[in-house]
């Protein structure tokens, strides 16, 4: 017996796949069937892969692994959004959000034990950061969450409708083995995505391989907070969906709120969105705008993003503030929301108000927090230099 550890089978984009069964001697089309027993059927026991030859099962069993991430807790909401907490080791944990509507399944993926990014909003960052995931630690969280809720039976959405943006939902493989209950995948748990580029690639390919879960391109979304050479890498390797988190109209607020910000200015941020709706799948960026009382949401604020955006193309996603206690923050009115939106569709930007959802549970946006042991030592730091929470401004 080797003392090799045996292969994550997880997390292996379609050539990883095809490349690691030619090192064992078989033919591309094994890689294929394994990709769909692994994903399209989430069966983890090589055993059971029947149309596999004895003896690659064998080598299987003896050199491979299809391990879930170990379930912390699993909650569910009142509105039937369900959220699990994963085991990511070394007392770290992560979060992901399976959130039902009537025309689709939308799955909130991690892809960071924390977040270095330290958005003033969001309790993600406040946890400070441990570790990237890798690509199978990110694919896990779609393959166990389409088990439990198949296992479950779970119907949150209508199997033969179409989505709000017409976008017709996966169809099943050939071998009619897919239950979809999870129609669309979010990058917008805890984590930036962009700053984990190699496995968010990777599960990226995995997902949209139609091998695997071949999700199409405009029912995937990355979302940034403005990683600008990345956006540029994601375009040539693999465009999908793109949101960014803007949240603010201008350099010195946005250097506030998203810290990010300082290296990467509203300019360069809105040039790398240009570039990207060159290969995008969609003829729009969605911008993301947490509606923070007194800070952003203000009339002169509204008509700063028309300037700022009138010649890109893009929708505002407005999202109403979760308020947590570090924050030192508070949710605008919903009188001041709706007058926010407003301004921007008179303006001529498709505006939508996000419904929060799994507020219960602590599962809505900006409230992903898991259970980071912080290698950042964030805390400490801002304790030091005496930081305070963002204000009023």
């Amino acid at each position: 017996m080797s003392d090799t550890p045996p292969i994550q089978l997880l997390g292996l984009a379609p050539d990883e796949l095809v490349a690691l069964c030619a090192d064992w001697g078989q033919k591309a089309f094994r890689a294929r069937q394994l990709l769909r027993w692994i994903h399209q059927r989430g069966s983890s026991d090589f055993a059971a892969m029947t149309d596999l030859a004895q003896s690659f099962r064998t080598l299987l069993a003896e050199r491979a692994v299809v391990s879930a991430l170990p379930i912390v807790r699993d909650h569910g909401s009142s509105d039937g959004t369900r959220k699990w907490l994963f085991d990511v080791g070394a007392g770290n944990a992560i979060e992901t959000v399976f959130i039902p509507e009537v025309s689709r399944g939308t799955l909130c993926v991690s892809t960071q034990a924390g977040c270095a990014v330290n958005c003033r909003f969001c309790s993600t960052g406040h946890q400070g950061f441990a570790r990237n995931l890798d690509a199978h630690e990110i694919v896990a969280q779609l393959w166990l969450a389409q088990n439990l809720l198949t296992r479950d039976g779970v119907s949150g959405r209508i199997p033969d409708a179409q989505a709000e943006d017409d976008d017709p939902l996966p169809k099943p493989s050939a071998e009619g083995s897919v239950h979809r209950l999870i129609t669309n995948v979010v990058f917008m748990g805890m984590g930036e995505p962009l700053q984990n580029y190699a496995a968010t690639l990777a599960a990226l390919r995995l997902m949209l391989d139609d091998h695997a879960y071949g999700l199409s391109r405009r029912r995937v979304t990355v979302s940034t907070s403005g990683v600008v050479p990345m956006i540029d890498r994601l375009r040539e390797d693999c465009p999908v969906a793109l949101a960014v988190s803007l949240h603010a109209p201008n350099d010195p607020l946005r250097d506030r709120l998203v810290p990010l910000n300082r290296k990467y200015p509203l300019t360069e941020l809105l040039d790398a969105c240009r570039r990207y709706l060159e290969r995008s799948p969609r003829d729009f960026i969605t911008f993301e705008y947490v509606m923070l009382d007194g800070v952003n949401d203000q009339p002169e604020h509204a008509g700063q993003l028309l300037e700022l955006t009138r010649t890109l193309p893009c929708k505002f996603n407005l999202i109403p503030f979760n308020p947590f206690p570090e924050s030192g923050l508070r949710r605008s009115s919903a009188e001041a929301v709706r007058a926010f939106a407003r301004s921007l569709s008179d303006g001529g930007k498709v505006t939508t108000v996000r419904r929060t959802r799994g507020d219960d549970i602590d599962a809505a946006c900006g409230q992903l927090a898991g259970e980071v042991r912080d290698r950042t030592r964030l805390a400490d730091r801002s304790a030091r230099r005496n930081i305070p929470v963002m204000g009023v401004a």
